[in-house]
């Protein structure tokens, strides 16, 4: 017990100390930058020193009190160190930031921010640091896309978010793949429950918005979302996500049939063209129609939605008959509330949804998908076929001089 009073002891001494050089630097650099300001950038201004101002700053390596700062009679002069009015360095804020993009709760960080700084931070300042982002949600939600995007893909998940009470509402959310196969969220909506006419107003913003070319629109059997993707895209396909549709079934049939009947299903959806898919059906149809004739017409009906990637270079067939590139992004961005239990407000699901879309863009912007490299003359010859020539300028990139330089996930 006596051992851990004394190291207490002896880390409050080393922070103070710490504390202490960092304001002595602080001081001395901001004694400086007066002089030069005066002396070597507008020696035309006379200066009337005004002795100093005390004031506080928290910074990475405590809050420090009474920093002095220098100024002068008419105000000329202005650190730029910080703002006048700041109370604490950018490391603080992105720090803030960052810990509430992983999840953690505002009452959690004022308490952690407390530990580092030795000052208290409660979970409304916490709010009000974050709320800095809601400055760039509407910029980046409103941002001009490309022309062109190979493929869009779409899906909905539930966060708790509390009004008047706590219930759960929808995120929208979409990721594109560029011509050139880099992935981007292209945008998130939240509020409500998921429908086909939220889709429509949604795909409508991304084509106000400049997204006048898409080849293919993946995502699940919510009714109505085909008809809104063709009403405002009519020249692309639609593709059925093969994964939930194999799902649904196994989950539809006995529980002796299900290892049969998953192997006959990737029979058709693994076939390397669509006559031989076709021809696998067949025997899935003959082998399931007595047992389970709503499993076999199911299928049958929705064959050609969930068929339409064998259209596609087989190099992207695995990655366009699935939803998994947008249910992964879901996952993660539910992983970073999980521990909130509930969000306070739209405002606050906004800045979650908005920093975690932000983190990914920046990451995918340096990694092409695997596979389209080889497969960008392929979608080229779609685009024309269906679009006509691409009127816009078309960038050169190292990875399409030399094939697979970025090539991977």
């Amino acid at each position: 017990m006596t051992q851990s009073i004394t190291n207490d002891g002896f880390m409050n001494q080393l922070d103070s100390l710490v504390r202490d050089f960092v304001k002595d630097q602080l001081e001395t650099i901001l004694v400086e930058e007066r002089e030069q300001f005066f002396n070597e950038e507008h020696p035309e201004l006379k200066q009337v020193k005004n002795g100093y101002y005390k004031r506080t700053l928290d910074t990475k390596h405590g809050h420090i009190d009474d920093l002095a700062v220098p100024r002068d009679r008419h105000g000329e002069f202005q650190t730029e160190l910080f703002s006048p009015y700041q109370r604490r360095d950018q490391w603080v804020g992105e720090t803030v930031t960052r810990m509430y993009q992983k999840g953690v709760s505002t009452r959690e960080i004022g308490q952690m921010i407390e530990h580092m700084l030795g000052s208290a931070y409660s979970a409304t300042t916490v709010s009000n640091i974050t709320d800095v982002t809601l400055e760039n949600i509407e910029t980046w939600q409103q941002r001009p896309l490309k022309k062109r995007y190979s493929i869009l893909y779409l899906d909905g998940t539930y966060l708790k978010l509390r009004r008047d009470d706590v219930a759960n509402e929808v995120v929208y959310l979409v990721i594109g793949v560029s011509e050139d196969g880099y992935r981007e969220i292209l945008g998130f909506y939240v509020g409500g429950q998921e429908s086909s006419l939220g889709w429509k107003e949604i795909l409508r913003d991304l084509y106000n918005r400049g997204v006048e070319e898409v080849l293919l629109g993946v995502f699940d059997g919510l009714p109505g979302l085909e008809a809104a993707m063709k009403e405002i895209y009519p020249k692309a396909d639609v593709q059925r996500c093969v994964v939930h549709k194999v799902r649904n079934a196994i989950n539809a049939v006995r529980k002796k049939d299900q290892t049969a009947v998953a192997e006959d299903l990737k029979a058709i959806y693994e076939a390397s063209t669509s006559e031989e898919a076709m021809s696998q059906f067949k025997t899935f149809q003959e082998n399931w129609q007595g047992k389970h004739p709503k499993v076999v017409k199911s299928w049958e009906e929705d064959l050609n939605v969930l068929l339409t990637f064998l259209k596609y270079p087989s190099s992207i067939q695995r990655m366009i008959y699935t939803t998994n590139i947008i249910e992964r992004t879901m996952k993660e961005i539910k992983k970073r509330t999980k521990t909130m239990n509930s969000l306070p407000s739209e405002k606050a699901a906004e800045k979650v949804v908005y920093l975690q879309s932000t983190e990914y863009n920046q990451r995918w912007s340096e990694r092409k998908l695997r596979g389209f490299a080889s497969a960008y003359q392929a979608l080229q010859e779609m685009f024309e076929t269906r679009y006509g020539k691409h009127s816009g300028s078309q960038t050169i990139e190292f990875s399409d001089i030399i094939p697979g330089t970025r090539d991977n996930i």
